[in-house]
């Protein structure tokens, strides 16, 4: 099969049979969205008061200790939006990555502590990783992230300014930045998944998104190891949507864009940590090239370009584990047929 091969359903089955899987697959995408949304917004509700109490009781008695670190940052560093939203973006989002990064280069290259090593979703695969191929990969992912990334910052600023945004020194309230999460969090499964397998199209892919798939088993890295047009138009944009729509302040762009970072690291970490988002589905596009090109798998669902991840072991293991046990061995892989132990 060819591995930019793009999958739009089974085209043997009889017409009105594919129209029925079509909307099957849609309806129960639609159920699985409006649970996720609605059981959330539920919970926003119901727990409010007794999340902002503790959090409260975190900061500081005052409940302003985020506004007061904001109100030093801009005495600091001052007020000017087009510094806060192009070079403060950039320097933040450069010291999270590089700082989560390093954790995982330090496991990848050292393979230690090895107690970590089952955790592996692939064992055996970069154990170590070949040191030609990380600094290779540090070189680029360093070139999307100042000479690709701050034109791109540069014409967000721009757009965002057309748009009107919020430049109040005053932070948005704790319950208004969750609602604002979590519609980045939809946006950029729009715009990923739709970007991603766009540059899945065999005419794009062995010019543009072939140079991520190098890695058939990622490390955390790779996450923004892509050609500079791609990075700045799959990686990027499709974060860049949900504060777009909505105006975000700075503060809250800045959170936004920190926990896509960090949610990307885990998605190609190589490792299904306890308590962590699963990352097998990510790691199973990784591993197949034409499955899982969305980041919740809503997406995914609904155009039914996780057939066969769902028939694998990889979705079996694919959710958050709450306990130190390893996934591996928590769902252990089927025995060969006709082995007697």
């Amino acid at each position: 099969m060819d591995e930019a091969e793009v999958y739009e359903g089974d085209q043997n089955l009889p017409l009105h049979c594919q129209r029925v899987q079509q909307l099957g697959h849609l309806w129960s995408s639609l159920k699985k969205t409006l649970f996720v949304v609605g059981s959330t917004l539920v919970v926003l509700v119901a727990l409010r008061n007794s999340i902002t109490f503790h959090l409260q009781q975190f900061w500081g008695a005052s409940g302003n200790f985020w506004q007061h670190q904001w109100d030093q940052l801009l005495d600091k560093y001052g007020d000017d939006p087009f510094n806060l939203l192009v070079y403060g973006t950039t320097i933040v989002t450069y010291i999270v990555f590089w700082t989560v990064a390093s954790i995982y280069i330090f496991m990848d290259v050292t393979n230690k502590p090895a107690c970590l090593r089952r955790y592996k979703i692939q064992p055996g695969m970069n154990e170590p990783v070949e040191t030609w191929r990380l600094i290779k990969c540090i070189l680029l992912v360093n070139f999307n992230q100042i000479v690709v990334g701050v034109p791109v910052a540069i014409f967000g600023y721009y757009l965002m300014m057309m748009r009107g945004f919020n430049q109040s020194h005053q932070l948005p309230t704790f319950h208004w930045v969750l609602f604002e999460l979590m519609i980045c969090i939809l946006g950029e499964e729009v715009g990923f998944y739709y970007s991603h397998r766009l540059f899945h199209h065999r005419t794009l892919y062995k010019h543009f998104h072939k140079m991520h798939h190098e890695w058939q088993s990622p490390i955390s890295i790779i996450a923004l190891y892509a050609h500079p047009l791609e990075h700045a138009m799959s990686n990027m944009l499709p974060s860049f949507l949900g504060p777009f729509l909505l105006g975000s302040h700075i503060a809250t762009c800045w959170l936004w864009f920190c926990l896509a970072l960090m949610s990307t690291l885990n998605a190609h970490s190589g490792y299904h940590f306890p308590f962590f988002p699963s990352p097998e589905a990510h790691d199973y596009h990784h591993l197949k090239f034409n499955q899982c090109y969305g980041v919740l798998g809503v997406l995914d669902h609904l155009h039914g370009t996780d057939d066969k991840f769902r028939t694998s072991k990889n979705f079996t293991r694919n959710f958050t584990m709450l306990s130190l046990v390893p996934v591996r061995e928590a769902v252990p892989d089927d025995k060969p047929k006709g082995k007697i132990e």
